[in-house]
């Protein structure tokens, strides 16, 4: 079936009307709306109801959003969804070549183990930002907000590209992360603006179908770039790429919105306020000071665990003892403005508690956890350990984003012919922990390399099952006009889960492997510990079978054991969360127009 034959042309009076109408003829049994002549049929657009308008209670890049999909024709939706595979390839693309040589990167600036570090400083910032990008796309509207965070996205690509240390790629991780993360949580908005609720899975396992090209292509590009060029042109390629795939995407946005206009389906009336009203207006809106706090507390209370063991005091440290009280403070300080001085609080109080979101967001966090509790070194850990070279390491790292792409397009039909999802996640999250389980035992030195893709391949499983369901869970209890808002929440949740797993992950890293190098390493390099714990290079260069890589290999194991115990015991989490959501039917449609 072609891509065009797979969009259905839905209808109704209200948001979350229960039946879908569908029509085999755009010009059937339907009122002519008024338009300039001939304008219609010269563009293909189908002709609307009278009374099929955008909702006027709906904020101001909602009602836009609708107007589109009521003016647009399906060829404008087949060119969106195209243009939004293309930029999850790209996505795709670079994050499985930067990320296959990100250690070799910090290895440049003997900085090797400081991966959790810059993880967590761009995850907390990334999970900041969906919160004020989803109220950009709700006020202005999709199509600004996504230009914003595709530029900075390209910025952050420049910076590492051209970056001359350690904290200057620092500096650029987060301009990167922030702008990757808001273009593709903007790209997962408007996919949930233009398909009906019971396609939505179908929808979201199509956006991401790329994983399955980019796993396999991106480690080879990567081991190319790192062996034949350089690492700086893997970044500085994508800085060229990006704006070109998104561009497209922006221009036809903005040109529905403009024939919207034309077809009296948007009418804007002005303010009346001054410039710094709006200015007022906007940092009210966009709860600036709830940025600041939620971003700062986070930062200083999870950058301790990944740092304490390089001070000279540990955890008796002072600094770190500051950092932590005064990170828990400004997060205390942040949920008590939120519920009671905020005048527009990111997420309205009825969503805080709903047990579906809550259920959703505490399984999205424990997934998380429990995945950068080991993730962060596994690259490394398979080079290492099992001597694989950065293609193969690759490969194997990249069995979910392979599974994943072909399971999600089942999940999402399954979702869409049953109505439900929620026995498919009390299939999966038991799978998942029993995968990474399995991995304490597997996953250690001289143990055959299948027994670790076999754990692979069940966590891809049963992960991909987890995060459609978890998209569609909190999709289906909220209108339109809070899709963007439970998504954003989803995507806080997720990755302060990964902060949090890269937290643990770098403590367990930084109170293991120093000590075992020092007590495994032959005689003659013990005072080489430290140049061999901060650079992969170093480590590889030892050959399979001498004496010291044989430390290094006991080390590695000893650490990936005590990651492993760590990520399986907090996915009792999960648990908890799948006994708060509940069993929601998916057959109401949400959107107006023309959606898929």
């Amino acid at each position: 079936m072609g891509l065009r034959n797979i969009f259905q042309h839905n209808t109704g009076n209200a948001a979350g009307q229960a039946e879908e109408i569908q029509q085999s003829e755009p010009n059937t049994n339907v009122a002519q709306v008024e338009k300039t002549e001939g304008e219609d049929a010269e563009i293909g657009l189908p002709q609307k109801p009278a009374n099929e308008l955008p909702d006027d209670a709906a904020q101001e890049g909602v009602r836009k959003m609708e107007a589109v999909t009521l003016a647009w024709s399906k060829r404008s939706l087949t060119i969106i969804y195209i243009c939004m595979f293309l930029l999850y390839f790209v996505n795709a693309f670079q994050a499985s070549i930067t990320g296959n040589l990100t250690a070799f990167v910090l290895s440049d600036f003997e900085s090797h183990s400081l991966i959790p570090v810059i993880y967590i400083v761009s995850s907390v910032m990334s999970g900041a930002t969906y919160l004020p990008v989803a109220k950009i796309l709700d006020l202005w509207g999709r199509p600004q907000g996504f230009l914003i965070m595709a530029s900075m996205a390209t910025l952050g690509l420049v910076l590492m590209a051209v970056t001359s240390s350690v904290q200057t790629f620092c500096a650029a991780q987060v301009f990167y992360s922030i702008g990757f993360t808001g273009m593709i949580f903007c790209v997962d908005v408007i996919t949930a603006d233009t398909s009906s609720l019971k396609d939505r899975g179908l929808a979201f396992a199509f956006t991401s179908s790329p994983y399955i090209i980019t796993a396999l292509a991106g480690p080879a590009a990567a081991e190319g770039f790192y062996e034949d060029i350089s690492w700086r042109w893997a970044f500085g390629c994508f800085a060229i790429i990006l704006p070109f795939v998104a561009i497209p995407m922006f221009v036809t946005l903005l040109v529905n919105e403009t024939r919207a206009k034309k077809r009296g389906l948007l009418i804007r009336e002005p303010s009346g306020r001054t410039i710094w009203q709006s200015i007022w207006h906007y940092t009210l809106e966009f709860d600036a000071i709830g940025v600041i706090l939620i971003a700062a507390g986070l930062v200083l209370f999870l950058l301790p665990f990944s740092i304490a063991g390089s001070t000279a005091d540990d955890w008796r440290s002072p600094s770190i003892i500051a950092m932590l009280v005064v990170g828990v403070v400004l997060l205390f300080i942040f949920g008590i403005t939120e519920r009671f001085f905020s005048p527009k609080p990111f997420i309205p109080y009825k969503l805080l508690v709903s047990g579906t979101i809550l259920g959703s967001c505490l399984i999205d966090a424990t997934y998380q956890v429990a995945y950068y509790c080991w993730g962060s070194y596994f690259t490394s850990y398979l080079q290492v350990v099992n001597g694989l070279t950065i293609t193969q390491a690759g490969w194997v790292s990249g069995i979910f984003d392979i599974i994943a792409g072909c399971w999600l397009l089942f999940i999402g039909f399954v979702i869409r012919k049953t109505g439900y999802f929620k026995w498919l996640m009390l299939c999966a999250v038991p799978l998942y922990t029993l995968g990474v389980g399995l991995m304490i035992y597997f996953r250690q030195p001289h143990t055959n390399i299948g027994f670790i893709i076999m754990c692979q391949v069940m966590i891809a499983f049963a992960g991909a099952t987890i995060i459609l369901c978890i998209q569609v869970a909190v999709m289906a209890v909220a209108n339109h006009g809070e899709i963007a808002a439970v998504l954003a929440m989803l995507g806080v949740f997720g990755n302060m889960g990964g902060a949090i797993g890269n937290s643990i992950s770098g403590a367990i890293w930084t109170h293991t492997l120093p000590d075992a190098l020092q007590s495994l390493l032959p005689d003659d390099y013990k005072d080489q510990w430290e140049a061999i714990y901060d650079d992969l290079d170093t480590q590889l260069s030892f050959e399979m079978g001498d004496p010291v890589r044989e430390a290094i290999i006991q080390a590695y194991g000893m650490a990936q054991k005590r990651m492993l115990i760590a990520g399986t015991a907090i996915m009792a989490f999960a648990f908890i969360g799948m006994l708060l959501i509940k069993n929601v039917r998916v057959n109401t449609q949400q959107m107006k127009g023309v959606v898929f």
